[in-house]
């Protein structure tokens, strides 16, 4: 049975505050559930009865039966779909410069909406991309909404926070351009079907409004651009970020087959 301390907890999870201070975060639904359950620990899993044969695999330090009411309680979503986790939340495991050199990354400037986010994370692991570099302002990886969006691909991409400006400054630096290309996207950039990419680098994605800040945007080594069909005639304004990422990401990972 649900308690009230039990009941606050998981509410309490809502907030970015409570989550970075418990370390914990939630996920519902079966699939999603069982795709994390392989990579992180499982503090807490809420379950219907209906939903009990589809959760006894899963290892979890505790485990709550109860009935739709209760976990009308707890859950975020407008339907709940039978079964609730906590998750603990895994300790950043940020690679060596030299690891970092061999592959392919992705850097997000202020991305605001958590299932742009959450997307973007799913298409990085559909493009094998492994990290993800965020600015302090972007959405929280581990917020409901993002999670959700995720699929579970938060199993298998680590999501960095880290003060852009300095880490991409560094990688001018020790790089000075050549080994470990900056990308960007702008509507001033050069064509990305006509341009040489690298198999390795960064591919910066800038806010959904406002796009690339130029505190960021100077350090970027290469400016690209998605182009509209025909060129010349009027279209959308832009791209929803994610959609951007996915054609980007698809277009870097092409060049390699």
């Amino acid at each position: 049975m649900l308690s009230k301390n039990k009941i606050k907890f998981i509410h309490s999870l809502q907030l970015k505050k409570f989550r970075d201070e418990s370390g914990f975060f939630i996920a519902e639904g079966s699939k999603l559930i069982h795709d994390l359950a392989g990579s992180f620990n499982c503090e807490l899993l809420v379950y219907t009865k209906l939903k009990e044969e589809d959760v006894l695999s899963i290892m979890a330090q505790e485990r709550i039966l109860t009935d739709e009411a209760g976990l009308c309680k707890v859950s975020a979503q407008k339907t709940p779909e039978g079964v609730l986790a906590i998750f603990q939340k895994p300790e950043p495991v940020v690679p060596s410069k030299e690891e970092l050199k061999k592959q392919l990354c992705l850097a997000l400037d202020d991305i605001q909406n958590p299932g742009n986010l959450g997307t973007i994370i799913r298409i990085a692991d559909w493009f094998g991309i492994r990290h993800i570099f965020c600015s302090p302002s972007t959405a929280d990886a581990y917020g409901p909404k993002t999670v959700q969006a995720t699929m579970g691909a938060l199993a298998r991409v680590h999501v960095h926070y880290v003060d852009l400006a300095t880490f991409l400054s560094e990688w001018n630096t020790i790089n000075q351009g050549a080994d470990f290309p900056i990308y960007g996207t702008f509507l001033s950039g050069s064509n990305i079907y006509l341009e040489k990419l690298s198999p390795n680098g960064i591919i910066l994605m800038g806010n959904e409004g406002q796009g690339i800040s130029p505190a960021i945007g100077k350090y970027i080594t290469h400016k690209l651009r998605i182009p509209n069909f025909p060129e010349n005639v009027p279209t959308s304004e832009s791209l929803n970020v994610a959609v951007a990422t996915a054609i980007v990401c698809s277009e870097f990972r092409r060049r390699s087959l």
